[in-house]
């Protein structure tokens, strides 16, 4: 191996007879060997060197080697820095542990098993460099029409969407909020015939329910105060291509009827008009609610709930495809790395286990709300729990949940939107920018809530 490929340790001890020992004792191991003394020099050493493995001394004057672990990991949080001390104590060992060391040996030294443990971390970290080799391919061959997985409730929506795509005239995908509904009809769309065309996206919660109905059938001149001239509709924008209709569970009722009327007749009648004009569009609906209560309920047409409903595609929660983690993560970090211009690799281990124990109530978009911040703030190569959200730094161990290990996924998912309603003092847009999703979904949220309090009072 070149001198320029050796890899590198570093050892920090006051004690020089422990630095001689140390090198003496590991100068067949194939390493490099750096020494200080001096807890700054051997900060400014790691710095510059960016050793593969620290061995630093627990006490030391000036700097303690806990102060210093932290430094050292806030600067590359990928080192593997193993504790040393003559004064062990569970406390201090958990402390270290907890900070990112990666073991805490006490002295006097056993040479063979500190041999036996450097060994070890740089397997480790060989399997980790190969490992995001490996991901990278993984990611590669993990991906359909822009959707990231490899869980099998996702493998059988991407089927299910290679057997629609070609056939379908209108089409339901169900999901709660940030599961990646929009991406699923798009992909629809460019596997279909009408691929070549346009794609018009349109969310029905966005505009009051005028301005909705001008929106998507256009309207003639004097139709209304302010209609100076004819506009043409989304719908006649979208002809012989796809039109997605995102939180169709938002539609007033009145523009419900006339989408009903278009999927019915193939027909448009902008507002004001006395003709309608002739469409071929594909109509892909989205909704977070539960359209069959909202039906039960007289809040959607039943008509029209089976117009759309004709083919269903439901979309699983984050949480239910945890396995997709890991390859979401490192898709997200090359998306955002590249966007900012930072040689950003990954996540560090303490980061993925962070990520990998939230609940994840905004599911994907949450997560790539969470990791683009990251890339945003980080300075290091590696993303750590210090560049992730308070929410996640706080290990998820609610009070009102440690009672109750048996709680349903949307409970916990309800309490812990009502647990960053109350960190932000009720702001339900800052509430809706943290977890990544709608405000429309925070206000369901909490209407839901009333209700349920109304019935069990009644």
């Amino acid at each position: 191996m070149s001198k320029a490929n050796t890899l590198k340790l570093l050892a920090i001890d006051d004690d020089r007879q422990t630095l001689t020992l140390l090198t003496d004792a590991l100068a067949a191991e194939g390493l490099e060997i750096l020494t200080a003394d001096d807890p700054e020099v051997g900060f400014d050493l790691f710095v510059q060197n960016h050793p593969r493995v620290v061995l630093l001394d627990f006490v030391m004057p000036k700097v303690s080697g806990m102060d210093l672990l932290e430094r050292m990991l806030s600067a590359d949080p990928a080192a593997n820095v193993i504790l040393i001390t003559g004064h062990y104590s569970t406390e201090s060992a958990i402390e270290a542990i907890q900070k990112g060391a990666c073991d805490y040996l006490t002295k006097p030294l056993d040479i063979q098993r500190l041999r036996d443990r450097i060994a070890s971390v740089l397997t480790e970290a060989e399997i980790r460099r190969k490992t995001l080799l490996l991901d990278q391919e993984l990611l590669k061959a993990c991906q359909f029409e822009g959707i990231v997985s490899r869980s099998p409730l996702m493998l059988e929506v991407f089927a299910k969407i290679r057997r629609i795509a070609p056939h379908f005239r209108t089409l339901l995908i169900t999901g709660a909020t940030g599961t990646g509904k929009e991406l699923v009809a798009r992909a629809v769309h460019r596997l279909s015939p009408a691929q070549s065309d346009r794609f018009v996206a349109f969310n029905c919660s966005g505009l009051v329910e005028s301005l909705a109905e001008s929106e998507l059938f256009g309207y003639v001149r004097g139709a209304f105060t302010g209609a100076v001239q004819d506009r043409t509709g989304l719908f006649e924008s979208a002809d012989r291509g796809t039109i997605f209709l995102d939180e169709i569970g938002e539609l007033s009722p009145s523009a419900q009827a006339k989408l009903l009327r278009v999927l019915q007749d193939h027909q448009v009648r902008r507002v004001g008009a006395s003709v309608s004009r002739a469409i071929d569009v594909r109509v892909i609906a989205a909704t977070n609610r539960d359209l069959r209560t909202m039906v039960r309920d007289g809040q959607f047409r039943e008509d029209l709930y089976y117009r759309l409903a004709v083919v269903e595609i439901p979309l699983p929660a984050l949480a239910s495809r945890r396995e997709d983690l890991p390859l979401l993560e490192r898709y997200f970090v090359q998306k955002f790395a590249a966007e900012y211009n930072k040689p950003i690799s990954g996540l560090t281990r303490r980061a993925q286990s962070r990520m990998a124990t939230y609940p994840w109530p905004g599911n994907i978009r949450e997560l790539e709300n969470v990791i683009g911040n990251a890339c945003l703030m980080t300075e290091g190569k590696f993303l750590d729990t210090n560049d992730l959200p308070e929410r996640l730094r706080a290990e998820f161990n609610d009070d009102s949940l440690s009672g109750n290990a048996f709680l349903s996924l949307e409970e916990v998912q309800r309490r812990h939107v009502l647990r960053v309603l109350e960190l932000v003092g009720g702001n339900k847009v800052r509430a809706a920018e943290i977890l990544g999703v709608g405000r429309a979904t925070i206000y369901q949220l909490l209407a839901r809530m009333k209700l349920e309090k109304k019935e069990e009072s009644a």
